[in-house]
């Protein structure tokens, strides 16, 4: 079992950027895939990004490609979200999850934390 608490989110203006964490607790986090998520209020929730066990893969939604930028420091069970150039429809819960490769489903999901990006 693996327990995730996201943390860094806050107010920015737009243009500025942040950096999310997210910790987990429970053994072998360097055995998960680890993905971001957000929620815009009134929206589904949609995928920001995810990074492979060994840190050697990231992958990307479309729109968040140059912008956001997912990695890990296992040593630390600890990935992270950095956020540049945000817009003010970057505003939204963003949650981090995890998975098993060769899984589709993330199993286990944090609280989330939310972004809000002024204008």
């Amino acid at each position: 079992q693996l327990q995730l608490v996201e943390s860094g989110g806050g107010l920015v203006q737009a243009g500025g950027s942040l950096r999310l964490s997210c910790a987990a607790s429970g053994r072998a986090f360097s055995s998960y895939a680890m993905g971001w998520f957000r929620q815009a209020p009134g929206k589904e929730r949609e995928f920001v990004g995810r990074i492979l066990p060994t840190a050697d893969s990231t992958y990307y939604a479309d729109s968040m490609k140059g912008r956001f930028t997912v990695s890990r420091d296992n040593a630390k069970n600890t990935v992270y979200l950095q956020m540049n150039s945000l817009k003010p429809e970057d505003t939204a819960v963003y949650y981090c999850a995890a998975k098993l490769v060769p899984q589709n489903i993330y199993n286990y999901w944090g609280q989330g934390t939310h972004v809000t990006v002024s204008s």
